[in-house]
């Protein structure tokens, strides 16, 4: 195994060695190279983005249903509201209305 010494001048002897390669990247090439690159880098920080933020939505949401409880809010848009026997016809009596007759 070669020390951490030994390292160094390992690195600059083969850097010194190399020829250069003579490549060359066009612009197309380059320019798609680029493109990909930084599509998945998005891509990558959008769904590390979602990830962190998923709970705390969730979070939000809870707090708003607690809020909504505890005034006692009607039911959010698109709930179902009183069905059957509780809903109320334009006929009927509404509750508070036969409370009061029967206590006089």
């Amino acid at each position: 195994m070669i020390g951490k010494a030994a390292y160094l001048p390992l690195v600059l002897m083969t850097a010194g060695f190399s020829e250069a390669a003579y490549a060359y990247v066009g612009p197309g090439a380059g320019l798609s190279l680029l493109g990909a690159l930084w599509g998945l880098l998005l891509a990558l920080g959008a769904a590390l983005l979602f990830l962190v933020m998923w709970p705390l939505r969730r979070m939000r949401r809870r707090r708003k249903e607690q809020a909504r409880a505890g005034e006692g809010a009607s039911p959010a848009q698109g709930e179902a509201g009183p069905s059957g026997s509780e809903q109320q016809t334009g006929t009927e009596e509404p509750e508070s209305v036969r409370a009061r007759q029967v206590d006089e």
